[in-house]
């Protein structure tokens, strides 16, 4: 790092990326600042929980989620560039799959925070929503 850092009385421990010096409190806020805008889109919550249980292709997830094809690629191509989800191409199919599958059960996790605030959502939906997302492949509830 530079030079000039020495002299500052900084005790928290820094970060320099892309030439820009940073307490570390501050890159991993703003890490998770990013993570939050990606996830701020309800296509792409339904979509993170679709690819919770595993690998599915594009024409899959259009059919899940109810949704056009183009507009689950959009969704799809700005997770990827992300690093959310990673492509796997087989022929002409494209499959997706969760990079860190754990952030479908922090999702999950919110559902909590979201009951606490009981803001427009019944608790029967955010019930039926936790059941359907934390269904195994091949129950009744996951269908």
């Amino acid at each position: 790092m530079n030079e000039w850092l020495a002299e500052l009385s900084i005790t928290e421990p820094l970060t320099e990326i892309s030439g820009y010096v940073m307490p570390d409190r501050k890159v991993v806020a703003k890490e998770l600042a990013d993570i939050f805008k990606i996830t701020a889109n309800p296509d792409r919550i339904r979509m993170i929980e679709e690819l919770r249980t595993g690998e599915k292709d594009v024409n899959t997830l259009q059919e899940a989620l109810e949704l056009p094809g183009p507009r689950v690629s959009q969704h799809l191509a700005l997770m990827r560039a992300h690093r959310i989800v990673e492509e796997r191409r087989d022929g002409r199919h494209h499959f997706y799959h969760l990079t860190q599958p754990e952030i479908a059960d922090w999702i999950i996790e919110g559902l909590n925070f979201l009951e606490g605030r009981m803001l427009g959502v019944s608790k029967a939906t955010i019930s039926k929503a936790r059941k359907k997302w934390s269904a195994k492949p091949g129950s009744r509830a996951f269908s």
